[in-house]
C-alpha cells in the first residue's frame, strides 16, 4: 500500500465492530496495516471478527464495551493503551433507534433519552478519552458514523434523527476543539445500507421502491461504507476535517412509493 493509506503501526478502535458496516470498518483498517480493536457489546461475534483478522494476517482484539456506560468506554480506552501502547484512530459507530419506532404518541422521555445516550453522548464521551492519547501519538482521526436520517425528514424517527443532526453539527465543533493538537474529525452519513438488520425487512419490491430515487441503482454495502472510512482514517486526508460526508449512491433511499 502507498505511503498514503498505511496505517502500519497505527491502532484504531472500532465501536460496534463485530458485525455489518462495524466489522467491514475493522477489516479494511486491519488490511491497511491498523491494530484494530473489535469493540462491541456482542463479545463472542467480537470475538469471531477479531480472529478473523488474525488468521487472515492482521492484528485484532476484542473488547466487550456497552457504550451507555461510563466505565465501559474508559475501561476500553485503556485497554487499547495497554495492549498496543497507543490510539490513533477511532470509530465511532455504534448506534440505535430508528425509523417507525419512534411514534411521539408512543415513545416516553427515557426511551428518547436512551437514544442520545447510545448515539450522542457515547461518542462526545469517546472523543474526550481518545484525545489525550491521539496528541500523544501526534495523530489522530476521528470517524462518527451520522445517517441520511440527519438531513431527511420522515414519521415516527425523531429521536435517532435528531440525534444523528447532533452528531454532524457535534462533529464540526469538535473539529475546531482538536484541531490544534493535530486530530481531525469527520462523519459518514450512510444510506441504505444492506446490513443483517436491513436484509430482515427487506422485499424485492421495497428494495425497488427504494432505488427509485437512487442514480447508482443498488443498496449500499458494508465496504461502500467502509471506504470512506478508509479515507478519514489515513495520511491522505491529513488537511480534511469538520466534514460530513453522504455515502447513498447519489441519492434517497426512501419508501415514498
Amino acid at each position: 500500500t502507498s505511503k498514503f493509506f498505511d496505517l502500519k503501526g497505527k491502532t484504531a478502535i472500532i465501536t460496534g465492530g463485530a458485525n455489518g458496516i462495524g466489522r467491514a470498518c475493522c477489516e479494511i483498517l486491519a488490511a491497511y496495516g491498523a491494530n484494530v480493536v473489535v469493540s462491541d457489546y456482542n463479545l463472542e461475534d467480537a470475538k469471531n471478527t477479531s480472529k478473523e483478522i488474525n488468521d487472515n494476517g492482521g492484528k485484532a482484539i476484542a473488547i466487550h464495551c456497552d457504550v451507555t456506560k461510563d466505565e465501559a468506554l474508559v475501561n476500553l480506552v485503556d485497554q487499547t493503551v495497554k495492549e498496543f501502547g497507543s490510539i490513533e484512530i477511532l470509530v465511532n459507530n455504534v448506534g440505535g433507534g430508528g425509523a417507525g419506532r419512534e411514534s411521539p404518541y408512543d415513545i416516553t422521555v427515557d426511551q428518547f433519552k436512551k437514544v442520545y445516550d447510545m448515539n450522542v453522548f457515547s461518542m462526545w464521551r469517546l472523543c474526550q478519552l481518545v484525545a489525550p492519547e491521539m496528541k500523544k501519538a501526534g495523530y489522530g482521526s476521528i470517524i462518527n458514523m451520522s445517517s441520511m436520517a440527519s438531513i431527511n425528514t420522515s414519521p415516527a424517527i425523531s429521536a435517532y434523527a435528531s440525534s444523528k443532526a447532533a452528531i454532524n453539527h457535534m462533529t464540526r465543533n469538535l473539529a475546531y476543539d482538536f484541531g490544534p493538537d493535530n486530530i481531525r474529525l469527520n462523519a459518514i452519513g450512510p444510506g441504505a445500507t444492506r446490513t443483517r438488520a436491513l436484509s430482515t425487512v427487506l422485499t424485492p419490491e421495497i428494495e425497488k421502491a427504494m432505488l427509485k430515487h437512487t442514480p447508482i441503482g443498488r443498496l449500499g454495502e458494508a465496504i461502500d461504507i467502509a471506504g470512506a472510512v478508509l479515507y478519514f482514517a489515513s495520511p491522505i486526508s491529513s488537511w480534511t476535517s469538520g466534514q460530513v460526508i453522504f455515502i447513498n449512491g447519489g441519492g434517497e433511499q426512501t419508501l415514498d412509493m
